[in-house]
């Protein structure tokens, strides 16, 4: 059984006059970043790896949950093909990864991720918000073979509150 988890990055300020790959997350963000981390914690057996689009705002939001989760600098990796907004890059990474894991959390971007979530889960979600958790299933032994798997849990910040 293949598990992934995938997660929006929390709000981002629009302060601050730096391209959109550099935008900062704002205090709602973090305050959001830290009370799902906190959930999902409870809630989750940790994944394997992270893997986290290296825009500024998804990093600081993959921090949260690396330090939740208690996962190693090892076993957490960024990848700039994350930063996407189609969703194709994240398919692409999702069917490459390496078949001896079997849980990773995957940081990014809408609509991005709300595309992959419709595409790989059985039930529709219209928009996975900021810091929003989903975490899907598959009866599958590689990666490359999934399709459509079981969207087991969301954890939205708008449920935390």
């Amino acid at each position: 059984m293949k598990t992934i988890y995938l997660v929006r990055h929390a709000k981002s300020s629009w302060k601050e006059d730096v391209d959109d790959h550099k935008r900062p997350l704002k205090e709602k963000g973090k305050r959001d970043g830290k009370l799902v981390s906190n959930k999902v914690k409870i809630e989750i057996e940790p994944p394997q790896k992270i893997i986290s689009s290296d825009a500024t705002r998804t990093l600081a939001t993959a921090e949260f949950f690396k330090e939740a989760l208690d996962i190693s600098d090892a076993n957490f990796e960024t990848n700039h093909d994350l930063y996407d907004f189609s969703g194709q890059n994240v398919m692409r990474i999702i069917k490459s990864l390496d078949d001896t894991l079997d849980s990773v959390m995957i940081f990014g971007h809408n609509h991005a991720l709300t595309s992959v979530v419709n595409m790989l889960g059985n039930r529709y979600i219209e928009n996975v918000p900021t810091c929003g958790f989903v975490m899907l299933q598959f009866d599958e032994k590689k990666w490359s073979t999934i399709t459509t798997g079981k969207t087991v849990k969301t954890i939205f910040p708008r449920d935390l509150r």
